[in-house]
């Protein structure tokens, strides 16, 4: 084929008409400002008001694909939010530091703590889910996700004071609910029993009630699935099925010791 030729198949094949990658880059730079704005005392929310509902703005024309663009008033009832927002996110740098005998200081938290950067991009993109802004709250969590390992839909609900720990590979779906004082650790996955598109509007994760631990490597799966209250969830268990309000759940391996040629 001729250079024509290809470019001619290339752009037959660019099929597309609102993939703009340029909007993930854009989004990154909203959420950066945003978290620097809310947390850097050396960046100023008031000062930073203007560019930030500019970069809204931006976000607005390229993803907002409604003609109409009914997205372009929800910069005003996001911005609503943030205080509420700001008050949660102290909250979770509160637990982290109270829970954590590593913590150094509230500081080290907002500062190092992969956890805590993970909860406040999903707690900033999940206003913005619940006002329908297509896309851009997934773009966010999934900044978030590449910089954390923490992959937390910004469509589940979360309640206060949460604490991930070490947070690498913590899935968290879409529609798993989390009520106030729990605390995971690395590797936890709250996921769905089953994969299929007809379930778009379905529970499919688990809920977790209130002062629940889920330690490492744990899979809870299930829309029914329902962790009671004060339960502890031990390292690499498997659950499909609700425990009641203070259970114990663990993993118990299973131990071969190994024998000699001779059977001893």
């Amino acid at each position: 084929m001729d250079t024509l030729t290809i470019i001619n198949k290339i752009k037959a094949h660019k099929t597309q008409p609102n993939l703009r990658f340029r909007l993930k880059k854009e989004t990154e730079a909203f959420t950066d400002l945003l978290f620097l704005s809310l947390f850097d005392i050396e960046t100023p929310f008031d000062e930073n008001l203007p560019e930030l509902a500019r970069q809204f703005d931006r976000l607005v024309e390229m993803a907002c694909w409604d003609p109409h663009k009914p997205c372009s008033s929800a910069w005003n009832e996001y911005l609503q939010t943030l205080p509420m927002v700001l008050e949660k996110l102290n909250l979770d740098a509160m637990a982290i530091a109270d829970c954590d005998p590593a913590s150094l200081s509230i500081e080290e938290v907002y500062l190092a703590y992969p956890g805590f950067y993970a909860i406040a991009i999903y707690r900033l993109a999940h206003e913005l889910y619940k006002k329908k802004f297509p896309l851009v709250p997934r773009l966010m969590t999934e900044y978030a996700h590449r910089q954390t390992g923490v992959d937390i839909n910004p469509g589940a609900h979360i309640g206060k004071s949460f604490f991930i720990d070490h947070a690498t590979g913590v899935v968290i779906g879409e529609t798993a609910v989390i009520h106030d004082h729990v605390k995971i650790y690395q590797g936890v996955t709250l996921g769905a029993l089953y994969v299929a598109k007809d379930l778009r509007e379905t529970k499919r994760h688990p809920t977790i009630e209130n002062n629940v631990t889920i330690y490492a490597n744990a899979t809870i799966l299930g829309g029914d699935t329902v962790i009671g209250a004060n339960s502890i969830i031990g390292g690499n268990a498997w659950l499909t099925e609700s425990v009641p309000p203070n259970s114990t759940v663990f993993h118990s391996p299973e131990i071969k010791i190994r024998t000699n040629n001779n059977g001893k």
